[in-house]
């Protein structure tokens, strides 16, 4: 490994303190907080300012916040980052604290697509597949996707669409497909008892990206034999745990749910 350059390292260090508070710091803040000589904090503020990784606040003299340079990186990594590969690892982590089976989808029209799957090691367990399209108002992960959408993107997604069955559980009526949808925004989590599978319930939550937008869900499914009240509270927040981790590793800094 190559000798760090300590210049670099001190900008770098420099950077990641607009991180925290309310993004904005002056010399003199950044002299305290990384205790540094004034002289090297200044040439330091100065070059990231002139390189447009820093902005000094015109109302605000003396004071800085991050600049466009900072936005364009942050852009550039998220459009590197492959979705399905994130959620692969994160749905790992997540079977292996539950062992149940665990699902990365994103929407399309009106059906999800799974994008990373990780099996249950119990010989009973869901049998899916990456790949596999299914109707998204039969799933935990599609009714929480559509629960998303802006509503006018949701009316032109179901209205006049005939609702598929594919159990006697499966929700037909537009109607109460929007009272569930309703009320998976407020609670944050969606859940599907026996209606895409008569023998398997799931649970579901949103996966964000630096935007904040609802970009997949992640949800783990489990067997009626092993299926309870409890064992559905506890799956919540173990789903909302890996849906949030997922989130953070596209760049979601939290307050979207």
């Amino acid at each position: 490994m190559g000798r760090l350059v300590p210049a670099v390292t001190r900008a770098l260090d420099i950077l990641e303190l607009f991180l925290e508070g309310d993004g904005t710091l002056s010399a003199p803040e950044v002299t305290r907080k990384l205790q540094l000589p004034r002289t090297t904090v200044h040439e330091l503020l100065t070059t990231l300012a002139a390189r447009s990784y820093l902005v000094p606040l015109p109302e605000q003299p003396g004071r800085y916040r991050l600049g466009v340079r900072t936005y364009q990186l942050g852009s550039r990594y998220a459009e590197q980052l492959d979705l399905a590969a994130e959620g692969q690892r994160v749905a790992r982590e997540v079977a292996e604290t539950c062992d149940e089976t665990v699902h990365v989808a994103i929407l399309e029209d009106t059906d999800v697509i799974y994008i990373a799957k990780v099996d249950s090691t119990h010989a009973v367990r869901m049998v899916s597949a990456a790949g596999r399209r299914l109707p998204a108002h039969c799933t935990s992960v599609g009714k929480m996707l559509l629960a998303s959408l802006p509503q006018h993107e949701l009316d032109a997604r179901i209205e006049g669409r005939d609702l598929v069955a594919m159990t006697s559980n499966s929700l037909t009526d537009p109607d109460e497909l929007r009272a569930e949808l309703t009320a998976i925004r407020e609670r944050g989590i969606a859940s599907e008892h026996r209606e895409s599978n008569p023998d398997v319930s799931c649970v579901a939550a949103p996966v964000r990206d630096s935007a904040g937008r609802v970009v997949a869900a992640l949800s783990i499914s489990v067997p009626m034999i092993r299926w309870s009240e409890e064992r559905e509270a506890e799956l919540a927040e173990l789903a909302a745990k890996g849906a949030d981790d997922l989130s953070v590793s596209l760049g979601h800094r939290g307050g979207g749910r």
